[in-house]
């Protein structure tokens, strides 16, 4: 029998996005999210939701675009961190010993170091509650070659992204292969 935990937000497991954006005066910022994902397929999109609180917040609705960057399980302190501090108060970038690098495409930074990019421009805002969820369009993904499967497909175990358990607020590394999707069910 199934035991009531109440109403929560535990999907499991969630992403670790990292989220870049330029403040009002041009310093590039990162804020780490875990509530976020793809919400469309076409056109490509993903949906973050930001706290109005978050600094982050204001340069996203400001230059209404962001980028996604997938931190790698060897970088978990560095994306933790950035979810821990203020881009308010400091330079989180010159405090992890990261690399901001600016967008091709929106005016937004990424990491240099995280293996996986996603440039994004915001198409819609949706008011819920304690977030605010941001849609953005995906523009472009950028992807180190080292983790790329025939030159286009991204291999989740030489991407190694960091997963967040919601409820239990711990980060894990991704488990073993299950099979293929869209086909593995055809065993039934």
């Amino acid at each position: 029998m199934k035991k009531s935990i109440g109403a929560e937000a535990v999907l499991y497991p969630a992403p670790v996005l990292v989220v870049g954006t330029y403040d009002a005066a041009g310093k590039p910022n990162v804020l780490t999210a875990a509530w976020g994902g793809i919400c469309c397929s076409d056109p490509p999109a993903i949906a973050i939701s930001l706290r109005k609180s978050r600094h982050s917040y204001a340069a996203v609705l400001e230059r209404k675009v962001f980028t996604i960057s997938i931190p790698s399980e060897q970088y978990a302190k560095q994306a933790d961190y950035f979810g821990l501090a203020s881009g308010r108060e400091v330079d989180k970038f010159a405090v992890a010993g990261l690399t901001p690098v600016r967008s091709e495409l929106v005016d937004a930074p990424y990491v240099k170091e995280f293996p996986l990019v996603l440039e994004c421009r915001l198409i819609h805002t949706l008011e819920l509650g304690s977030h605010t969820q941001f849609i953005g369009q995906v523009l472009d993904v950028k992807a180190d070659e080292e983790v790329l499967i025939d030159g286009r497909v991204p291999d989740i175990y030489k991407l190694r992204p960091m997963l967040f358990s919601p409820k239990g607020h711990t980060y894990h590394g991704v488990g073993k292969y299950l099979g293929p999707a869209f086909s593995l069910g055809k065993q039934v």
